[in-house]
């Protein structure tokens, strides 16, 4: 399992790389959501998400050998570009492997860091991931199922209770489950008192399914505004942590997730990709398990994003 002091480790070991990002009070959003709200601004991260927490840990963490022979990591996009930035700064080759539906934003955001990108079907990201792996012998930066990933992630929690020791429930973002197995573990060690609630796409809720069914199920592969949660199966290390300290998963309807984008950056002024306005979504949706006067932090996971996400018709993406 993952340990707390793992957590404390990865941020004594990026803590000079990364931005301790803001937590925000958001006083105009009370009423809409229905909660005192707090963002975790992520977006303002280097690379503009979370990602470089987890890949900064876990290739700092790598021999001198293994890095100069280079890395590879499947990705939809923000775990890419932060192994890029990685990779930059400690002078290794990186290969991104992305789906062909990739944004733009995030593939041109990777190719400028000076990675290698190749792109294929969703489903067959992990497949070739591995098969560079073995032929070229890069090291396999896995975006989730991995300790080292998660102990990086975790350090984002960390945060959050240094910087708002009275939060209630904090609301993250889940695809694979390596950013709420981090923060999770970080939050209960400190703080169990502290909900924590994972955010998912309706349209691939493979944590709600899988908690359900009581194993790791392996969803058909679908579309959806939130193009960094698409995994198509929770973890397996990921999956027992979520088991034991998430409070509640719930699913948000694609109509919802492209809401709660449009109402951050209306009235709250903060430019998120949709995958990260999903917990607003969740919050318009009436579904998370909150009250008038609790203090919810949302963390907003990442902002690579173009403008025209916001006039994408939603159901098109289903």
């Amino acid at each position: 399992m993952l340990t707390f002091e793992q957590i404390h480790d990865a941020k004594r070991r990026i803590s000079s790389y990364i931005y301790e990002t803001p937590i925000i009070r958001l006083n105009g959003l009370d009423q809409l959501l229905g909660c005192h709200v707090y963002i975790k601004a992520e977006n303002l991260q280097k690379t503009n998400s979370f990602k470089l927490r987890g890949a900064l840990n876990k290739m700092l963490s790598l021999p001198l050998e293994q890095l100069q022979k280079g890395v590879v990591a499947a990705s939809s996009g923000n775990h890419g570009k932060g192994v890029a930035y990685a990779a930059k700064l400690l002078n290794s080759k990186a290969t991104i492997v992305l789906p062909d539906s990739a944004p733009s934003v995030k593939v041109d955001g990777i190719l400028a860091l000076g990675a290698e990108v190749l792109q294929c079907k969703l489903a067959e990201r992990h497949v070739l991931t591995e098969k560079l792996s073995r032929d070229y012998g890069y090291c396999n930066i896995h975006p989730y199922d991995d300790y080292d990933i998660m102990a990086g992630q975790g350090t984002a929690g960390l945060e959050i209770v240094a910087q708002l020791p009275e939060v209630d429930t904090i609301v993250v973002p889940i695809g694979g489950g390596g950013l709420i197995s981090g923060v999770a573990t970080a939050v209960k060690s400190i703080a169990p008192h502290i909900n924590v609630i994972g955010v998912e796409p309706a349209v691939v809720s493979r944590y709600s399914k899988s908690l359900e069914a009581g194993e790791r199920l392996l969803l058909a592969e679908q579309k959806s505004l939130a193009d960094a949660l698409l995994t198509l199966q929770p973890g397996e290390r990921n999956f027992p942590i979520v088991q034991q300290l998430v409070d509640e998963i719930v699913s948000v309807d694609e109509v919802m997730i492209q809401r709660g984008m449009k109402t951050l950056l209306s009235a709250g002024k903060i430019i998120a990709e949709p995958s990260s306005s999903i917990g607003i979504g969740a919050a318009l949706q009436g579904i998370l398990p909150i009250r008038k006067n609790e203090k919810v932090c949302f963390l907003i996971s990442g902002g690579n994003v173009r403008f025209e996400a916001l006039d994408k018709k939603a159901s098109t993406q289903i």
